[in-house]
């Protein structure tokens, strides 16, 4: 049998096993997250996050869901590992601002005790009210790449929501072939705040929480609502801008995400999210 080191990571509901296995195959990569996430017979967890030396930053973060597939990006994620290596590696300990390399681009980072800040790459692909059909009911739903790709869809009465079935019909949608969506449904609960639920693509369910997805809400949001570029009681120098967008997205763990943007038309700028993440515990594992 052979044994896997990890550490167990939690960010604002999402769960990770965070691990180091250099020269292991991409083919290898995919079972083991499959095993590894396996909540009944293993750690358990949303996602595998495996760190690997980087020539452009500090770290980078592969994201491997619990179905095997490799996403190019993950918020919260992201969170977990810039709190990682500002607490565990050598190279970065204690260090406030740790770089991250994904597959989606370079991603900057702050830590202050437990609240991790990142900085999103700009995101694309603006979409709005795009309308399709599912389950011979007509939906009009927006969408945007914020490092991997959400559909996102206002509604009323958020808890009463089929979230399981609806976002798994939206996912594999021919509108969103062939990579598929995430799907959140978000409900507006004042003038600068969401609440949400989201359904993952390669998690196959609703997450607790979902970093990029509570982004791609709140740039839908802006973008749909014109907010002002000034929000009361936002310091200068947050998320790095002297004038920006603060909104706060309540998640279903009861956590809140706060997400900074400065807007200009449909082009977003400076995004940043913001929340709490922890290290669980480590432990090994045996494959």
């Amino acid at each position: 049998m052979r044994k896997i080191n990890f550490t167990k990571m939690v960010a604002s509901g999402n769960d990770f096993v965070v691990l180091r296995i250099p020269g292991t195959r991409d083919p290898g990569l995919r079972e083991l997250a499959k095993k590894i996430c396996d909540r009944k017979y293993a750690v358990g967890a949303d996602g595998m996050l495996l760190l690997e030396k980087s020539k452009r930053a500090d770290v980078r973060m592969r994201v491997f869901n619990a179905d095997g597939s490799e996403a190019q990006m993950c918020g919260n994620g992201a969170r977990c590992v810039a709190l990682y290596m500002s607490h565990r590696s050598p190279l970065t300990a204690h260090r406030s601002q740790i770089k991250i390399e994904t597959k989606a681009g370079l991603i900057g980072s702050q830590v202050k005790g437990d609240n991790v800040k990142i900085k999103f790459t700009d995101p694309k692909d603006l979409k709005l009210n795009i309308p399709i059909k599912v389950n011979s009911r007509l939906l009009r739903v927006n969408f945007i790449n914020t490092g991997v790709p959400h559909a996102v869809i206002f509604s009323e009465g958020l808890d009463e929501i089929d979230v399981f079935n609806l976002g798994r019909a939206i996912r594999f949608h021919k509108k969103f072939s062939p990579a598929g969506t995430n799907v959140d449904f978000v409900e507006i609960s004042g003038r600068n705040s969401l609440a949400i639920r989201t359904y993952e693509r390669g998690v196959e369910d609703e997450t607790l929480a979902c970093g990029t997805g509570s982004v791609a809400a709140a740039l839908i949001f802006s973008a749909q609502l014109s907010l002002p570029d000034r929000q009361a009681g936002l310091s200068a120098g947050e998320a790095g801008a002297d004038s920006c967008q603060k909104i706060n997205v309540y998640t279903k763990s009861a956590e809140t995400l706060e997400v900074y943007l400065k807007r200009k038309d449909s082009r977003f700028s400076d995004v940043w999210l913001k929340g709490r993440a922890k290290i669980v515990y480590k432990g090994e594992y045996y494959v």
